[in-house]
């Protein structure tokens, strides 16, 4: 076998899969597109398994470019003028490890509606949910954002 057909097997083509097997790559393949990984290392067993990732660290590393207060920060600290305030590997901009939520597309209504909303925190009062959401998040007027939000509430 030469170099070229080396590469193209380890690349995953179908050419040297027989015509039988392929439908059961492809059907591999549309799982690994949902993020379902299979572990096959020991014989005779699969193992799968399903990966979740947050779509909202997505969302606010795209949207902060779209709040221009978190653009002029930004800025700030690609200059060097902002020591706290961070750029992470992912490209979403950071206060003291907090991540700075832009005002746009109701990214921050839908982070109170899903720490107030959460089984496990129960319609939480203001001072909780804001202790339970300070240490991650940061914006502009948070608390007084989640007090309004908790104050609108009826199940509290």
């Amino acid at each position: 076998m030469d170099a070229l057909s080396r590469k193209a097997k380890s690349m995953g083509s179908l050419t040297f899969v027989s015509a039988e097997e392929r439908t059961l790559v492809l059907d591999i393949q549309s799982l690994a597109n949902r993020f379902v990984r299979l572990d096959i290392s020991e014989p005779s067993r699969v193992l799968a398994c399903v990966v979740a990732q947050s779509s909202l660290l997505e969302k606010l590393s795209a949207r902060q470019l779209d709040d221009p207060h978190l653009i002029v920060l930004r800025e700030t600290v690609l200059k060097g003028g902002a020591k706290e305030v961070t750029i992470g590997e992912d490209g979403v901009l950071r206060l003291q490890r907090r991540l700075c939520v832009p005002n746009v597309d109701g990214l921050r209504k839908r982070i109170l509606e899903e720490a107030h909303n959460a089984r496990y925190y129960n319609h939480p009062g203001a001072t909780k949910m804001y202790r339970g959401q300070r240490p991650h998040y940061l914006w502009h007027r948070m608390k007084k954002d989640i007090v309004e939000y908790v104050a609108r509430c009826l199940n509290f």
